[in-house]
């Protein structure tokens, strides 16, 4: 509804000093005075009246209309570019976008973790040499699609548990062609007296969804045949199928899993950025992060 203040305003604007009625008349007017010069232009062109002039003139107009609206090169151009930027700008977004998964339900039940017993019977593979453990664990996996599987030494996992027990989070980079890096962050859960698990999360869904994000990836450790003849500890886990991630990724985030936290080697450098991420230390650098990440000597 129209204020009166705004009604006001428009009642007190200035009347038009000419009516409609002599606009139109003299319209007709102008018309009158012209139409005899019509008709003789009408004739030197070779048209009975003017309606035939009309008619005769309008291929020409038309014609000067498209020529006219020619394509303006430099606009064209424009056009041009801008299309190509869009592509670019959808193709760079295929090849770096992060697929963000919905997260964990919370009234999602919380199973019961499983243990060595349920891949493999203890019992019979207790007594049984390294090799040959080692041939049993990778055949249970073989035909399991997107899993990994791996025979630690119980030295090299030893020190594994001790740096995962100090820091039980960090931060891995994944090498995503030439778009940079992806950010994963690792999770050390020690759910049994045997039993230890990692879980790998893309770093842009766990801040989106926090402790209910999905991992991507999760391995379990199984301790059980340390203390027994084979001496090793028995890991299996899965990249889940949903994920962005290829195999082969997983495989190479589990890789710098085991270097960082000393199941390979005994990287000072690694283990300080281990250290200075979970103390919070200014000195901890993700380029240097990157660095040893993608050096393999």
């Amino acid at each position: 509804m129209l204020s009166r203040s705004l009604i006001r305003s428009v009642r007190s604007l200035p009347k038009p000093s000419v009516s409609l009625l002599a606009i139109r008349n003299n319209s007709q007017d102008v018309l009158a005075r012209y139409k005899s010069k019509l008709e003789t232009k009408a004739k030197q062109l070779g048209a009975k009246d003017v309606d035939e002039l009309k008619q005769k003139l309008k291929d020409e107009i038309e014609q000067a209309k498209k020529e006219f609206n020619t394509v303006d090169p430099l606009k064209e151009l424009e056009e041009y570019e801008a299309r190509q930027a869009e592509e670019l700008a959808k193709d760079l977004q295929k090849s770096t976008i992060i697929k963000v998964r919905s997260p964990i339900k919370k009234d999602t039940p919380k199973l019961p973790y499983k243990i060595l017993n349920d891949f493999i019977d203890v019992e019979k593979i207790r007594e049984l040499p390294k090799r040959e453990v080692e041939y049993i664990w990778k055949a249970r996996f073989q035909s399991k699609e997107r899993s990994l599987n791996a025979i630690i030494d119980n030295v090299q996992f030893s020190k594994m548990y001790v740096n995962a027990f100090k820091n039980p989070s960090f931060i891995l980079p994944l090498p995503k062609n030439d778009q940079g890096y992806e950010m994963h962050f690792v999770q050390w859960a020690f759910v049994g007296p045997q039993t230890v698990h990692c879980m790998l999360t893309t770093v842009a869904e766990y801040k989106l969804h926090k402790e209910y994000a999905k991992p991507h990836t999760t391995l379990m450790f199984h301790q059980d045949l340390v203390s027994e003849k084979p001496g090793v500890v028995l890991m299996n886990g899965v990249c889940e199928t949903e994920s962005s991630l290829s195999i082969d990724e997983a495989q190479l985030l589990v890789l710098n899993v085991q270097r960082f936290y000393g199941g390979l080697g005994n990287s000072e450098v690694k283990l300080k950025l281990l250290n200075d991420f979970t103390q919070g230390h200014e000195g901890f650098s993700t380029e240097e992060l990157i660095k040893e990440a993608t050096t393999f000597e």
